[in-house]
């Protein structure tokens, strides 16, 4: 359980409110706790959790993903610099005289104020599809897959620098990766950053770059990756594997992988939430007789009586024989709906027989008895 307050309630807007609307909520309350502005000991707290609800509710996907889930669903999908990426900060501080948005990166991931080399890059996040047959998801099972993507060089373990050497102090910044500017605005004076362009945020150079992976510290191959599916899986579900994406910046944490769940459907089984249908034929004297019949399920086969009249359409319930329940306790149950089958291709005898049986039951050519009902239900069934 998370302890974070509402983001809605945090920049005190409905949760309906319009994307303007929320952008006038955090320019308002941005510009009171802005930290270079106020300088009470609870300013620069407050200023985090305006930022993070504005960054969150700034973009349409991770609103919606808050709207849904809540706070569980922004902070098992993204990191503290997903949240801020993409946001609209520059244009709100430039209008309001703090220059650009860089000063928020820095309050969140720098390690003791604004002047700090920016952080290394995480990783981007990978996606995968995988198809698994219907029985997999039922009972789960492993899978390795194989992906290209980006990862540590050997060579230099990252750092893009020349094994022996290692990146340099840039001196354009000393190694602070931002110039600092004073601005004087109509709210006063103010201390401004920007990203230096020599090293682009990193504070180092690299003077002498790695012959493998020419300075970018990473490079492209491919990984054989196990897969744990959880009994239960349904087709469409996602399954995170975090660290597993591309690799980071110079060490950076490397980005997560999400693995897209298809489910190959069976011909023999139907999935309805954790319960699985099967249709099961059965012949015109099982129906009108009764008998006992083998039919399939999940781990094999069971018996089911079939009581004398039993029409088409009837479904008899096998309790604890559907889908588990994903990452719980018990299962769904399993239903087979019964089909009864019209003879096809008849013998000269049969159809002396069956026409005795018709006479039987008071019916004669043409007339809509018992024996005929029951025939043309079938086939308007099939």
């Amino acid at each position: 359980m998370t302890d974070k307050r509402d983001y809605y309630k945090i920049l005190g807007v409905e949760r309906d409110a319009s994307a303007d609307e929320i952008k006038k909520a955090y320019r308002k309350l941005a510009m009171k706790y802005h930290p270079d502005k106020n300088k009470s000991p609870d300013a620069e707290e407050k200023f985090k959790e305006l930022s993070e609800a504005y960054g969150v509710l700034s973009d349409d996907t991770k609103r919606g993903q808050y709207d849904r889930f809540g706070h569980e669903g922004i902070d098992n999908r993204y990191s503290r610099e997903d949240i801020f990426r993409g946001a609209s900060f520059d244009d709100i501080f430039k209008d309001m005289g703090f220059g650009g948005g860089g000063g928020i990166f820095n309050l969140f991931f720098g390690s003791g104020g604004y002047n700090r080399a920016a952080r290394p890059q995480r990783g981007r996040d990978l996606i995968y599809g995988l198809e698994i047959p219907f029985k997999t998801a039922a009972f789960g099972g492993e899978r390795t897959i194989e992906i290209p993507k980006r990862e540590a060089c050997d060579t230099c373990g990252g750092s893009g620098a020349k094994p022996g050497t290692t990146p340099k102090t840039c001196q354009t910044c000393g190694g602070a990766g931002q110039i600092r500017r004073t601005q004087t605005t109509p709210f006063g004076r103010f201390i401004t950053t920007s990203t230096c362009s020599t090293c682009q945020g990193r504070g180092s150079v690299i003077e002498e770059p790695c012959p493998t992976c020419q300075g970018r510290g990473v490079v492209r191959r491919k990984k054989k990756i196990s897969v744990k599916i959880p009994a239960g899986i349904d087709n469409g579900a996602r399954l995170r594997m975090s660290g597993e994406g591309e690799a980071g910046e110079r060490g950076a944490p490397s980005g997560d992988l999400y693995i897209d769940i298809h489910v190959i459907p069976d011909p023999v089984f139907k999935r309805e939430g954790d319960d699985v249908i099967v249709e099961e034929p059965i012949s015109i004297t099982q129906a009108a007789l009764g008998s006992e019949i083998r039919v399939p399920t999940l781990k094999g086969h069971a018996k089911i009586k079939i009581p004398p009249g039993t029409q088409t359409g009837k479904t008899f319930r096998l309790k604890g024989n559907g889908m588990p329940h994903l990452y719980g306790y018990g299962q769904g149950d399993q239903f087979v709906k019964i089909v009864v089958k019209t003879p096809t291709n008849l013998t000269d005898r049969q159809k002396v027989l069956l026409k005795e049986l018709a006479e039987t039951f008071g019916e004669k050519k043409g007339s809509s008895g018992i024996f005929n009902r029951m025939v043309n239900g079938v086939k308007e069934h099939l």
